[in-house]
């Protein structure tokens, strides 16, 4: 939601409308489970996972949906199928807080995101996921 404003992620979820934070919850819940080795922080006003220093995956609410941000266009087109039925955006998926992203989808997507970033800090080409299957 525009206008939110929190120093952390637990005071980000809670100035935010309770769907919305209960959906966001699960998603947290889902990509920490997925990431063990991550940090939260709050960048550019939403939530933010970093992993080894890196920006990995982040989330926030606006009025009418959430957005969860993968922040890599390569990791949405290599699941476009598996998000079929949401708004996708470059780098980001929009849901209804009424309908969260299932955990087992989540996880593929932040597994991705956790190979590109390690692929990227090798000094590989780190643009394009290749989904596993």
């Amino acid at each position: 939601m525009r206008g939110v404003s929190a120093n952390d992620v637990d005071g980000y979820l809670a100035s935010i409308p309770e769907d919305a934070r209960a959906a966001l919850g699960k998603l947290r819940t889902a990509i920490k489970a997925a990431a063990p080795g991550a940090t939260e922080v709050i960048s550019y006003q939403v939530p933010t996972f970093k992993y080894r220093g890196r920006p990995l995956v982040s989330f926030g609410a606006a009025k009418e949906h959430c957005s969860f941000y993968i922040m890599s266009p390569g990791v949405v087109e290599a699941y476009a199928a598996d998000l079929e039925g949401y708004v996708l955006g470059k780098g980001s998926i929009q849901f209804s807080p009424a309908k969260p992203l299932p955990a087992p989808l989540v996880k593929k997507l932040v597994k991705a995101r956790i190979a590109e970033n390690e692929a990227a800090g090798s000094g590989h080409e780190g643009g394009r996921a290749k989904k596993k299957k």
